[in-house]
């Protein structure tokens, strides 16, 4: 962790510019929320930060008001990028910078994946200030020399975290090296900062100051406390949903017993995760070869009872899940406490019937615990979050293609159409995306100790072992 710099003192609404102070007026706004009141004056200062801050906390108008006073509208470049992970937020920045911006004369345009290419790049090619989207697809438009980013003044990373979840740290990485070489005023926005996120965020801001809204200081340490109430019969399915929506980049799962150890371990293993177990009475051979796996951070999911977890030290764990609340006060520190390790963040997430709850809130009660309760994710919430995560990943995919695999891939479009067309026969496209998400998020992490990828005119005729990164800065390999 960097060192702690004083902070700058919070803005009060009537300290704003003029130009802030209408512009929020447009909003109906007379105060400043606590995000906004803290973050201002950094950006207004041209400060780097990376800013611990959850969704609906007003941080969109933290980084957009700013932005009037540092932007030229005279000027027909993108001078301000924000990434973001989803289609919806982009859609809800870019509204937001409508009536915001609305008496200024800047100009927003929202890219992301999924939708044509035609409107936004008509929106690209006008000259637009502000410019914000997926990764991915701003990627597409950068290596299409729709826009260009040398006039770029200020880079925004809303939702890190999710975006690292989504799969998009090597679309980031690639738009990276679109920047130009001067300093850029770069903030990132994150709910938690596990491990991995810290780690990014260091990658694109050289010396961040770190800010944490619920905290007094600029100290990023917390453990977010969230759960559920799911019905008792439904606890897996419920565990599948939460694990789709949150995609962690690791995680122990607790049990109170051995055979409910074994019953999730084998659920998650079916629906295609990478998850052992660990129980007492686990045989020696079987328990070394889970432990060397969870040392050499190979493992992403760990179903384990207190008795055999105890005394695990597990690096840069970004989840504790308790599928079964402790049966006593002090189990429930134990085990979140596994998290947020080391000047990292992370979550604990604890899943409970009705019955259940009475004794989560007790244990929140004895420790002073700010415990969340969060709806559990629907089928339909699960769909939405996958749909967008499996565009991102094919869009990336097709990105990497040669010229003579699009070449040969053209013998299929004809097939795609018709088979889209036909509901009868959908189901095999479905069934196609369903296998690639699966290869492509949830099979066993590997150490990056691999080769590199060989030389592309080595490519052709020849099996590839490419690598691919995922959030925690693991690497996976797989034969094209």
């Amino acid at each position: 962790m960097d060192d702690v710099k004083p902070p700058i003192s919070d803005i009060k609404f009537t300290e704003l510019p003029s130009t802030l102070q209408k512009a929020a007026a447009n909003a109906n706004w007379t105060t400043l929320m606590p995000v906004q009141a803290r973050i201002i004056p950094y950006l207004l200062e041209e400060k780097d930060v990376a800013i611990q801050a959850r969704t609906g906390s007003g941080k969109t108008g933290a980084f957009l008001l700013p932005m009037i006073e540092r932007l030229n509208a005279a000027q027909s470049h993108c001078q301000a990028l924000i990434l973001v992970p989803t289609r919806e937020l982009a859609n809800q920045v870019w509204q937001d910078s409508q009536v915001l911006f609305k008496d200024t004369h800047l100009q927003t345009v929202a890219v992301y994946g999924g939708v044509g290419y035609a409107q936004q790049i008509n929106a690209l090619k006008g000259g637009v200030q502000v410019v914000v989207g997926t990764p991915g697809r701003v990627l597409d438009h950068l290596l299409k020399g729709v826009f260009s980013l040398s006039g770029l003044k200020m880079l925004i990373f809303d939702e890190a975290d999710r975006m690292l979840s989504m799969g998009f740290y090597p679309d980031m990485k690639k738009v990276q090296k679109f920047l130009p070489k001067k300093r850029i005023h770069t903030c990132m926005f994150s709910a938690t900062f596990p491990s991995h996120v810290l780690n990014t965020a260091r990658e694109f801001i050289r010396e961040p100051e770190f800010i944490s809204l619920s905290k007094d200081h600029t100290h990023v340490t917390e453990v977010e406390h969230v759960y559920y109430i799911v019905p008792g019969m439904d606890k897996d399915r419920a565990l599948i949903r939460i694990i789709e929506v949150e995609n962690p980049a690791s995680a122990i799962i607790f049990c109170n017993t051995k055979s409910e150890v074994h019953y999730v371990c084998t659920v998650l293993q079916r629906f295609g995760y990478d998850a052992d177990e660990l129980t007492s009475d686990l045989v020696q051979s079987k328990r070394e070869q889970v432990l060397k796996r969870i040392r050499n951070g190979t493992l992403r999911y760990l179903v384990a009872t207190d008795v055999a977890a105890r005394g695990l030290d597990i690096p840069e764990l970004s989840h504790v899940i308790q599928y079964e609340t402790p049966e006593d006060f002090e189990a429930y520190i134990h085990r979140s406490g596994r998290t947020g390790r080391a000047g990292a963040s992370g979550v604990a997430i604890t899943l409970v019937t009705t019955v259940e709850r009475m004794q989560l809130e007790r244990i929140a009660r004895r420790y002073d615990i700010d415990m969340q309760l969060r709806s559990t994710p629907a089928d339909a919430d699960v769909e939405k979050v996958v749909s967008e995560r499996v565009t991102a990943l094919l869009e990336a995919r097709l990105r990497d293609r040669d010229k003579l695999k699009i070449e040969r891939s053209q013998r299929f479009l004809e097939l795609a159409r018709t088979l889209a067309e036909n509901e009868d026969e959908s189901a095999i496209i479905a069934m196609l995306v369903d296998d690639f998400y699966q290869h492509m998020l949830h099979e066993p992490l590997v150490k990056s100790s691999e080769q590199p990828e060989p030389s592309a005119k080595n490519q052709l005729n020849r099996k590839k072992t490419t690598r691919r990164k995922r959030p925690g800065g693991k690497y996976r390999s797989k034969q094209e």
